[in-house]
């Protein structure tokens, strides 16, 4: 009989356990990287192109066609942590993408119905006339809009929160080579991102603006169900984790309740007196442990025994919410650990969501032709990022992490925590450069007597491919920050929470896009009394605001956040796990001084 290799903790679609080299690895991830691929060509133009929509056709504020838009994108985000507790616990990742993929599909197929029929949607009237009175969508209409995007948001969050950690479950963290495949396979997630992006911000942008946005939205359904059934017909191959049925997040909580009931308890001075199970008599079962790091000590005070061990071995089982295992209290410390790296990230979101609101808007006011008779989309802009992208993944992953390693003894090349650290500073310039920009274009509008113009009827002499050079910058701050951030926390949370540790991107995300709408609102209301316009950004001339200094409170915002993130990151202590030489991993602040 046939020798096979077993993969320890996994199974396939029938119980059994996964054989290597018939279940998972990298081949069986190409169909769930072209079922993300997919997934995001439907959203990405959603992103770049609602506030558009919002704008001209339901005849929202632009401040408020922003917000509604950022909304949206933080509620896509947030709720990928409710999906994400599901699938660790309950229902599994299969199935949670498989559910999430019909959802999307159920809201993208509501808004092309919304888009297509008059009778949903206000007249058709030019909101950039002050005198037209336009009447803004509401009702039923409003009702209908609004039910549709957050179906769609829900779908879309549960995709990102079960997706990635499900393409990561098809590898062995404890084989060499497919360790470095995963790491492989994070890069080629985020291509698979960007070659989606690219079709989404051309090809649907394009059919949005030109042959309709119903068209465009029924494209997006089309590439939903694509995904899905892309998705679904890998079932035979893939690796599945085992569903405990049981949250580690709640044993996290027990941890800090354990530790507040245990506060006024000295700690023993040796660590090996706090509590543990037996590793031997649970040799059999797939439990981990983790030894004890002298951090966060106050965590400690939920593994002291207040009975001897002998009591402990022939009574049951202590109450979790009194005694916790030192595995436990190490996972809740590495959540801990990760919050302020998690924290120093939402800065970048709140970046983005301008590029996606405004810096369209300010591409509407500019002359938008490549030739006399093409015209670009200004939510096409990030295709030049995005393309640049595509040709930089590849040679990232297979020359620059080869390269790097050989250098630095890190598989990834650079670790995860400098990765991150190269986006924060590149979306830092950014936003410098948005706000010169954006000084340029006023300047143009003032001199040729413009400042009233109606934007895409009478567009400004100066390029909109100008506003290409802050999505190029901003689109490689993203390829470092996307990738480092997934595979940092995929790689530190413990086992039980790998969806939820993705998570933490998404919901730094969006916390960014919430902040922004709170942030606009507040800019507004500080400046409303000393600016003609009645805030920095108020109202639906671009050309009288004052965007160019919203963008430098961004930048200078950034600033300081990467340097509170420098700081946080040299302070991080990395999870405990040894690698095939047997060497635990470094800290951030010993690969700096290398």
């Amino acid at each position: 009989m046939e020798n096979l290799e077993l993969v320890e903790g996994k199974v396939d679609w029938k119980g059994r356990p996964a054989v290597k080299y018939k279940h998972g690895g990298i081949k069986t991830s190409l169909l769930i990287l072209a079922a993300f691929g997919f997934e995001n060509l439907a959203t990405i133009a959603l992103g770049v192109n609602l506030v558009t929509y919002f704008n001209g056709v339901l005849h929202l504020d632009l401040a408020e066609a922003a917000n509604q838009v950022t909304n949206y994108m933080g509620t896509s985000y947030i709720l990928s942590i409710v999906v994400a507790l599901l699938a660790d616990a309950f229902i599994g990742r299969f199935k949670a993408v498989l559910i999430s993929g019909s959802v999307e599909f159920l809201g993208l197929a509501l808004i092309t119905i919304q888009a297509h029929y008059p009778d949903l949607k206000p007249p058709p009237c030019n909101v950039f006339d002050p005198t037209a009175g336009c009447k803004k969508i509401e009702g039923s209409d409003a009702a209908l809009l609004f039910v549709a995007l957050y179906l769609i948001a829900t779908g879309t969050a549960g995709i990102k929160a079960a997706l990635p950690p499900y393409g990561a479950d098809q590898f062995d963290e404890k084989d060499p080579i497919e360790a470095r495949q995963m790491s492989s396979f994070f890069n080629l997630l985020f291509l698979a991102v960007c070659i989606g992006g690219a079709i989404s911000v051309t090809l649907i942008v394009w059919i949005q603006d030109n042959k309709g946005w119903d068209r465009g939205f029924g494209l997006s359904s089309v590439a939903v169900f694509l995904a899905t059934i892309i998705f679904a017909a890998g079932l035979p191959l893939y690796r599945f984790q085992v569903v405990q049925g049981s949250s580690v997040l709640i044993e996290i909580i027990q941890v800090y309740v354990a530790a507040i009931r245990n506060r006024k308890l000295e700690l023993p001075e040796d660590p090996m007196e706090l509590y543990e199970i037996n590793m031997d008599k649970e040799a059999a079962i797939e439990t981990e442990f983790l030894p004890h790091r002298d951090i966060f000590r106050f965590l400690d005070k939920a593994a002291i025994q207040k009975t001897s061990t002998e009591n402990l071995e022939i009574t049951e089982a202590p109450n979790p919410w009194k005694l916790c295992r030192v595995t436990q209290v190490e996972n809740a410390k590495i959540i801990l650990g990760m919050i302020p790296i998690f924290c120093c990230t939402i800065v970048m979101t709140l970046c983005l969501a301008q590029l996606q609101t405004f810096s369209i808007q300010q591409g509407l006011t500019m002359d938008t032709s490549v030739t006399t008779s093409f015209h670009i989309p200004p939510a096409s802009l990030p295709i030049l990022p995005i393309l640049f992208m595509i040709l930089a993944v590849p040679v990232y992953d297979r020359i620059f992490v080869p390269f790097a390693g050989k250098i630095t003894g890190n598989p990834t090349g650079i670790t995860h925590l400098q990765r991150v650290g190269v986006g924060l500073v590149l979306s830092c310039i950014s936003m410098a450069i948005a706000a010169i920009f954006e000084v340029i274009r006023k300047d143009v509008a003032r001199d040729h007597n413009m400042l009233d113009a109606i934007p895409v009827v009478q567009p400004l002499p100066i390029s909109t491919f100008w506003l290409s050079i802050q999505f190029f910058i901003f689109g490689i701050a993203d390829m470092f920050t996307y990738v480092g951030l997934l595979e940092f926390f995929y790689s530190e949370a413990p086992k039980g929470i790998k969806s939820l540790s993705t998570c933490f991107l998404w919901c730094s995300m969006a916390l960014g896009y919430f902040f922004s709408t709170i942030l606009v609102n507040i800019v507004n209301s500080a400046t409303r009394g000393i600016t003609q316009s009645g805030g920095w950004l108020a109202g639906n001339n671009i050309n009288r605001n004052h965007l160019n200094l919203f963008f430098w409170l961004l930048s200078a915002l950034s600033f300081i956040n990467f340097s509170v993130y420098l700081f946080m990151s040299s302070r991080y202590n990395y999870r405990p796990q040894t690698s095939v030489g047997g060497t635990a991993c470094k800290s951030f602040s010993q690969d700096l001084s290398k």
